[in-house]
């Protein structure tokens, strides 16, 4: 399978042209309060970018991007083979991402690096993991987001894609859309066709699908990382779901 490949650079202020032949993802590591950026066009917009924040290019990206400061970043070039095994067969077509990285992609990106002088096995298993996860993060809506035009809502939806891992109480997620817990309750089933509780379930238990199929994190650390800090009960959720136990899913 072809690499997934990274650098870290040290940058002079200014910037400039950029053409990506592959997707790459950008991990800025210091502030730049007046990063500009312009993509598929010569007029630039301001997008303020903190430490840890970034972009993710689709393939054939060419443009601009200028900053004021000395920049230290990290490139992650991911090549089309490694997205195609994911269902993400037009990495050229996906919209750019600019802002706050999906934070188990941060993790990953921040140390692929590390890859380099591990055994091929090992780096061609975190590699496919990564793949999974980009994918998981520009995936297109479903269709019951898609159709969500509360922006209340939609802001709760994105909050917990990217909190999955924390406690999701029904009263913290209608802080977030600024409702009371009564009328968010009624207005996300509404929107949804589940309650809070069954979608954050569904969507734990979606990612640590993925995550049994494309790392050798073992089922304990996978139930952490999606929220559950009691394995047999993450166990017998994911069992209901998908009809198998997690051990025999990843030997699927």
């Amino acid at each position: 399978m072809a690499e997934i490949t990274a650098h870290q650079s040290s940058l002079p202020a200014g910037g400039g042209a950029f053409a990506l032949p592959s997707l790459t993802l950008g991990v800025f590591l210091t502030d730049q309060p007046e990063h500009r950026l312009s993509h598929g066009s010569d007029r630039s917009q301001v997008l303020p970018l903190r430490q840890n924040q970034g972009w993710i290019m689709p393939a054939g990206s060419e443009g601009l991007c200028e900053y004021d400061k000395p920049l230290d970043v990290v490139m992650v070039t991911v090549s089309s083979d490694v997205l195609d095994e994911f269902g993400l067969q037009d990495a050229g077509a996906i919209r750019p991402v600019v802002g706050d990285i999906d934070p188990l992609l941060l993790t990953m990106a921040m140390n692929v690096g590390a890859l380099d002088g591990a055994d091929t096995l090992y780096r061609q298993t975190m590699q496919r993991a990564m793949a999974a996860q980009i994918v998981q993060t520009l995936r297109p809506q479903s269709p019951v987001s898609a159709q969500i035009e509360d922006r209340r809502l939609q802001r709760v939806i994105d909050y917990i894609e990217a909190h999955l891992d924390q406690n999701l109480g029904l009263e913290d997620l209608a802080g977030i859309a600024a409702m009371s817990p009564t009328h968010f309750a009624k207005a996300f089933k509404a929107a949804t066709g589940k309650s809070p509780l069954q979608y954050v379930i569904g969507e734990r238990l979606t990612r640590a699908s993925v995550l049994l199929r494309t790392s050798r994190l073992t089922v304990a650390q996978i139930a952490y990382r999606v929220g559950y800090n009691d394995i047999s009960r993450f166990g017998r959720h994911f069992k209901r779901q998908f009809k198998a136990t997690p051990a025999a899913w990843r030997d699927g």
